[in-house]
């Protein structure tokens, strides 16, 4: 599965498309599949910063 991962602090710049397992539900959990999701440039702005 593809995802967007933070790995380093900084600007958009460190959004990193990476390959990771598959998910598993837990107990008394449901996974639910999501074939497309898209990504705005205010959702850049939200990661961890230093501040």
């Amino acid at each position: 599965m593809r995802a967007v991962q933070i790995t380093r602090f900084g600007g958009p710049e460190v959004l990193d498309v990476v390959d990771v397992p598959e998910p598993e539900a837990g107990p008394g959990q449901k996974l639910y599949d999501v074939s497309t999701a898209g990504i705005n440039f205010a959702d850049t702005h939200h990661r961890p910063s230093r501040n």
